[in-house]
């Protein structure tokens, strides 16, 4: 990628941002609470991933994204 796409990029990114923002202001809903949120749901998630890989004495390095979304997929069953 050339730095002036990169930048054309951020940009429209920082678009998309600010009108989720936007969004959430017209529901009422504190944006930065909702991203703690996720984030918390996330660290969940990614603990379970950890967790699981430890349990079965795999190598990070040796599983597919296949296999991690498997855990990924229980992670969102066993967490809700």
């Amino acid at each position: 990628m050339q730095a002036g796409n990169i930048k054309a990029m951020e940009g429209e990114l920082g678009d998309i941002l600010f009108a989720i923002v936007n969004l959430a202001r017209f529901l009422n809903i504190d944006a930065e609470i909702a991203l703690n949120v996720t984030n918390q749901k996330f660290k969940r998630r990614f603990t379970h991933i950890e967790d699981k890989v430890r349990e079965k004495g795999l190598k990070w390095a040796d599983l597919t994204l296949a296999e991690l979304d498997e855990f990924w997929d229980e992670a969102k069953v066993l967490k809700k």
